[in-house]
């Protein structure tokens, strides 16, 4: 069965990959939790972790939320169909996504939309 999606990691233009850093720090057992997200939505699609995932009120960026005693934020973005950007990756310590990752997000994908040229 072909993937319905494609998940890529956000890669800084000086060729970070911050996602992929960010998964590296996390154990074993919460990377498997993130990852096995990531393989739902590619074979079917969004929907499929609806209940783990939340809009960024007045953003086009979504949020995937790793609950429990973890309490991991994964944010992304769809800037295409069938396109998935994951741009970053926290622990959450507060009840509210905090401005500073935001932030970053937004940054990232602006980089990420100029480089490939979505503004245009």
């Amino acid at each position: 069965m072909a993937s319905r999606y494609r998940v890529y990691y956000y890669v800084s233009p000086s060729g970070d990959n911050p996602v992929s850093q960010f998964l590296d720090s996390l154990s074993e057992r919460q990377q498997a939790k993130i990852l096995r997200l990531f393989q739902y939505m590619k074979l079917y699609g969004l929907s499929s972790i609806l209940p783990h995932t939340k809009k960024l009120t007045g953003t086009p960026i979504w949020e995937i939320r790793i609950l429990g005693k973890d309490n991991i934020r994964v944010l992304y973005a769809v800037p295409q169909q069938n396109f998935v950007l994951i741009l970053h990756g926290f622990i959450k310590k507060t009840q509210k996504t905090p401005l500073k990752e935001i932030q970053i997000v937004q940054t990232r994908y602006q980089q990420w939309k100029t480089l490939h040229s979505l503004d245009k």
